[in-house]
């Protein structure tokens, strides 16, 4: 029996933040009804190509496990129908712009009337009240104003978006977990409850230890490329027939680092004894380690940084995860 098994979810939900939450409670047993609208349906239908037999492989990623309909709820007539389903059901998720459900009515306190017990998760860009709250919110201008795209990329080029829409999947997690917190509330008290879900909240709370830095210095973080601002080295290296990344995060790893490429005394050099010097010189020690990592293969360095014990791994391609 998976955990969340005779537990119905109505999905209003569409592109991606809000069907990753529910595809979060359908693979752990929950009926998910997904409602969409008559004809288009979900924007994310005619995200493509890639199709398969005529249906967008974005779409089908985020939408297994779910059973289907269409509804419209501008009419009399659909929003009865999305009532009656209300009192069967245990959780609503929607992901209007903030003021659309109360014009439907929809919203919260109109479904609170018919079923008292429901759990109803709000996703929007910027949240339910403030200033940005009828701002549209999409992936690309929540990870520009969420921090992400000042410290992506590399040194004196352009601001780069990490390649899938972290900002949603972020959201859409919180969602879930939001819910599943709040049936644990209503398993103790009966009570449902109404969770807002902000994607720009969800992507500032994931800044963690750069938030940390920042309030400790003041000093907003640099775009390294894939280089780490407090570990050196921490980092993709090219070596002579690809890269190779390699995440040297305590002293002793560095040790064996040194000893892997072959350059031991370089461990005990007074520039880059200690992971605090090694950060301070980053910038004549990264230059001399890719001269090194530079004279062998992936294959090679893989083998021997693996003999080691340090961490190290390739970079690999779609083709080859997935094989």
């Amino acid at each position: 029996m998976k955990p969340l098994e005779n537990l119905t979810v109505l999905d209003l939900s569409r592109a991606l933040a809000g069907p990753y939450c529910t595809v979060m409670l359908a693979d752990m047993g929950a009926d998910v009804i997904k409602i969409e609208q008559p004809v288009s349906g979900d924007d994310s239908r005619g995200w493509g190509p890639p199709f398969l037999n005529g249906e967008s492989a974005y779409f089908l990623s985020i939408n297994r496990n779910k059973r289907s309909m269409t509804l419209n709820l501008k009419e009399k007539e659909g929003k009865e129908i999305f009532y009656k389903l209300v009192k069967g059901a245990d959780v609503v998720v929607e992901n209007f712009r903030p003021g659309t459900t109360e014009k439907l009515g929809i919203d919260y306190e109109k479904i609170r009337e018919i079923n008292e017990g429901i759990i109803y998760c709000s996703i929007s860009g910027f949240g339910q009240d403030g200033p940005y709250r009828y701002k549209p919110g999409y992936d690309l201008i929540l990870q520009g104003m969420g921090g992400l795209m000042t410290m992506t990329g590399e040194e004196e080029r352009a601001p780069v978006k990490i390649g899938v829409a972290i900002t949603d999947i972020a959201a859409g997690m919180f969602g879930a977990y939001g819910i599943v917190l709040a049936l644990f509330f209503r398993e103790k008290t009966g009570k449902g409850q109404y969770i807002d879900i902000s994607m720009l909240d969800c992507q500032v709370s994931w800044l963690t230890y750069q938030a940390g830095t920042f309030f400790a210095t003041g000093n907003s973080p640099r775009r390294l490329g894939s280089t780490h601002p407090t570990i050196v080295p921490y980092q993709a290296f090219k070596t002579q027939t690809g890269y190779i990344n390699v995440a040297v995060g305590s002293e002793k790893l560095w040790n064996s680092f040194c000893e892997a490429i072959g350059h031991g005394t370089l461990a005990e050099h007074p520039d880059y004894k200690t992971n605090k010097d090694r950060v301070k010189n980053r910038d004549n020690l990264i230059p001399l380690l890719q001269k090194i990592i530079a004279q062998k293969s992936t294959e090679e360095w893989l083998q021997a940084l693996d003999d080691r014990g340090v961490p190290t791994g390739p970079i690999y391609t779609f083709d080859q995860i997935f094989s």
